[in-house]
């Protein structure tokens, strides 16, 4: 399977996922779902530490690289995590999750910056879709 349907199986997940949020949401407090969410999170760990990844590759990466990978998964399954939530929280999923879903402008931007990507006709209209829809939504 290539990248592209890799991204599609990606957003048909992360589509369902904060309709179930929003809906537990209406009924506690954003920490409290988060709190329980990461029980979803310690179990996919588990998972890949018992069953997916070799010791043996978890001990050959270096200190800095999993710093940064630490950093990131914070980040990401904490920080974020509690700001989308009370997002979806206080605002319709309609607005909030296509928002918080136009961090691809960011990746972008630092793809440019750090990685020297192309910018290319198709990604350049996809910024201004973009932009245009959360200006839209705003």
């Amino acid at each position: 399977m290539n990248a592209f349907w890799w991204a599609i199986f990606t957003a048909c997940i992360w589509g369902v996922v904060p309709i179930l949020e929003k809906f537990c949401l209406t009924k506690v407090d954003p920490f409290v779902a988060l709190f329980y969410r990461c029980f979803g999170v310690l179990i996919g760990l588990l998972f890949l530490g018992v069953f997916v990844v070799k010791k043996s590759e978890m001990r050959a990466v270096d200190v800095r690289t999993i710093t940064i990978l630490v950093i990131a998964g914070f980040l990401a399954s904490f920080l974020a995590q509690i700001t989308f939530y009370h997002g979806l929280k206080t605002g319709e999923v309609s607005r909030v999750v296509p928002i918080s879903g136009s961090y691809y402008l960011i990746a972008f931007v630092l793809g440019l910056v750090l990685f020297n990507e192309a910018i290319t006709v198709s990604k350049f209209l996809g910024v201004i879709l973009i932009v245009s829809g959360v200006l839209l939504l705003r």
